[in-house]
């Protein structure tokens, strides 16, 4: 009988979901020169803003981990896109005039953050469900592209929409699309390959010999002191660090920094602030095949832990020598290539998570994904800090740094290892 393929079709729909995920974390950055403007904020405040979405997202994740395990991807994933689109409008109905109106501001994306943090631990623990071990660098590199297309499609999509109807439009845009995909999403996911009606008996016996640990039905208990306790969860999650630092210069201040730093106009931002985004996609997807090849032929240290602390480090690389570019177009093309490098091991993190986690990946993909958006935050507001006391240039540095220290966490992580205890499973 002829395997069936539903388990890349749906993640194909985490793509697109991943992307508009992306695309409402993007559009503030892009129009945020022009909401500054209305609420008469400096850098330093719309930094403010920018972290508030990050730590309501890296405060909520480990809770949001638990939500996926007891409700299942299916329906956190819903309900998440309709929060983010209501939170969305929210952003843009705050009166710039009003009383206290940055703080209102800053708690609205705060609680859209809180929303958004569901949507990794879901898209995590539908891999574990859905996808076989050697088949989770692929799966985690397309719901990673995912983000690259979404921050790339932002510039020009939010750049068009703020010169034809204004800056409050792309907010709703970006509304109606996360909408849209909700319903869709609901339509057409399972939480189970069990549990799909297309889903052939060949694809489920592949998916099930594949598997470490089997993962269906609700979470069982979770092992709390086991996972805080492991060497292996702390090791990915400090190596995140490293990947949120950085990943969030090219979401949060890339555009800025092209248009304050290096004296571009919008249009000319839109497009050259593509390039990281498009290498982001590019070797996000590539970056999972090779993980998994290097798993399949030099084994799970190598294709994961070796393979992610080589990317920290060429990112390094690239971030120093893009920042120290005299020419623009060479400076953005190589920062680009740092981004690019970054994401060539972004499959890697949660891919340890799933193999380790089995029913509690969700759980365990919030703990790792918190270190990233605790350092995003970071970022956030520490990047407009560095670059107008020292320079942009100080800035990236500062950034390569980051990625130099967090090599070191992925030699501690034994990716053959597993949480799995059998009574805790059966419990």
């Amino acid at each position: 009988m002829m395997k069936s393929r539903v388990r890349y079709m749906l993640i194909m729909l985490i793509f697109v979901v991943s992307a508009v995920v992306y695309i409402d974390r993007s559009n503030i950055s892009i129009a945020g020169t022009y909401l500054a403007a209305d609420y008469h904020i400096s850098k330093i405040q719309l930094g403010w803003v920018f972290s508030a979405f990050l730590l309501g997202y890296a405060a909520f994740q480990i809770p949001a981990g638990w939500v996926v395990g007891k409700l299942g991807p299916r329906k956190t994933l819903t309900y998440g896109l309709i929060w983010w689109s209501v939170l969305s409008v929210a952003t843009a109905l705050v009166p710039p005039n009003m009383t206290n109106a940055l703080w209102v501001l800053i708690a609205v994306r705060f609680i859209l953050g809180l929303g958004e943090a569901v949507a990794y631990p879901s898209s995590n623990q539908f891999i574990a469900a859905w996808f076989p071990t050697h088949e989770r660098g692929k799966a985690n590199g397309w719901v990673f592209g995912g983000v690259g297309f979404g921050s790339g499609s932002a510039p020009p999509l939010v750049a068009f929409i703020v010169y034809t109807y204004g800056w409050h439009a792309v907010f709703y845009v970006s509304a109606v699309i996360g909408l849209a995909m909700a319903a869709v999403w609901y339509k057409v996911a399972r939480d189970t390959p069990a549990q799909h009606p297309t889903v052939t008996a060949a694809e489920k016996a592949h998916i099930l010999a594949g598997m470490p640990v089997k993962v269906e039905g609700p979470m069982p208990p979770v092992p709390w002191l086991r996972i805080f306790t492991s060497i292996d969860v702390w090791g990915t999650t400090l190596a995140y660090v490293a990947f949120g630092y950085v990943a969030f210069i090219f979401h949060t201040w890339f555009f800025i920094y092209l248009k304050d730093g290096r004296g571009l106009d919008l249009k000319s931002s839109a497009l050259l602030g593509m390039l990281p985004f498009i290498a982001m996609t590019t070797c996000c997807l590539l970056g999972g095949v090779i993980s998994d090849w290097l798993v399949k032929h030099k084994g799970q240290y190598v294709g994961r832990s070796l393979f992610g602390a080589f990317t920290l480090f060429l990112s390094a690389i690239f971030l120093i020598i893009g920042s120290h570019a005299q020419d623009t177009t060479v400076a953005v093309l190589v920062l680009a290539g740092g981004a690019g490098a970054l994401y060539l091991g972004q499959a890697t993190y949660w891919a340890v998570a799933a193999d380790f986690g089995g029913p509690f990946t969700g759980v365990i993909s919030g703990l790792v994904n918190m270190g990233g958006q605790i350092a995003g935050a970071a970022t956030a507001s520490l990047t407009p800090y560095f670059a107008s006391l020292y320079g942009w240039e100080t800035a990236f540095y500062i950034a390569a740094g980051v990625c130099f220290v967090c090599i070191f966490p992925w030699f501690f992580v034994n990716p053959d290892r597993r949480l799995h205890i059998e009574e805790q499973v059966i419990a």
